[in-house]
């Protein structure tokens, strides 16, 4: 037997239907990235081609980042780059040089016979990535060149780095391409090329990254 008054059954039916509407408008605010599904969005031609036009003129790039809990995957694809050709792939503090901040070597990637690549990388993509350093200690010494390693660390608090960039491999596959020669610490030799694409579609202090939710 039902005992609640016909007062009750509508003030319950009222406080169900607005606690409804409010779940529904807080759903509706999430970006749509928010509970575990992918992010997805551009990377663009390094503006710092710009002064070599012919240079991976119509490269560009599709991120997506799904949440998975304890990591993020994310997965790249480009187009437009020079066909066979070898590249590395970085999480960055900012997207444009000469000074790009703290960053961290991610991988290789390598281009197809149509100058397309794909990649997919696994760890912390999100708001929470950052570099720290906790005091100056040692560090090992293993490549000597243009871009030395530094035998000890910075000391700095916690850096977020919330943007993407991709280097050509070489500098030599960077002139053969029509880019500029120049040489750049951005892969595991510290012997790259220029940077090709990046995420300076985003502003310099809000990387795509900084919109993931762990």
């Amino acid at each position: 037997m039902n005992s609640t008054t016909p007062r009750r059954r509508r003030h319950l039916a009222s406080a169900t239907a607005l606690a409804a509407f409010g779940l529904a408008a807080s759903m509706a605010t999430l970006p749509a990235h928010a509970g575990g599904q992918p992010y997805r969005f551009e990377m663009v031609r390094s503006p710092s081609l710009n002064a070599t036009p012919n240079c991976a003129a119509h490269a560009h790039g599709t991120v997506s980042i799904e949440p998975l809990g304890p990591v993020e995957e994310m997965q790249v694809n480009f187009e437009g780059l020079p066909p066979n050709t070898g590249f590395d792939f970085f999480v960055i503090q900012q997207p444009n040089g000469p000074s790009f901040g703290m960053a961290w070597y991610q991988g290789d990637i390598e281009s197809d016979s149509k100058g397309e690549a794909h990649g997919k990388f696994v760890g912390r993509f999100n708001e929470e990535t950052f570099i720290v350093g906790q005091g100056s200690v040692a560090a090992p010494s293993v490549h000597q060149n243009a871009f030395p390693d530094a035998t000890s660390n910075p000391t700095t608090g916690p850096i977020h780095t919330f943007h993407l960039g991709l280097w050509f491999n070489s500098s030599q596959d960077a002139s053969k391409a029509g880019c500029s020669g120049n040489t750049t610490p951005f892969n595991g030799e510290h012997n790259a090329g220029v940077q090709v694409l990046n995420t300076s579609n985003f502003p310099n202090l809000e990387g795509p990254l900084l919109h993931v939710k762990p």
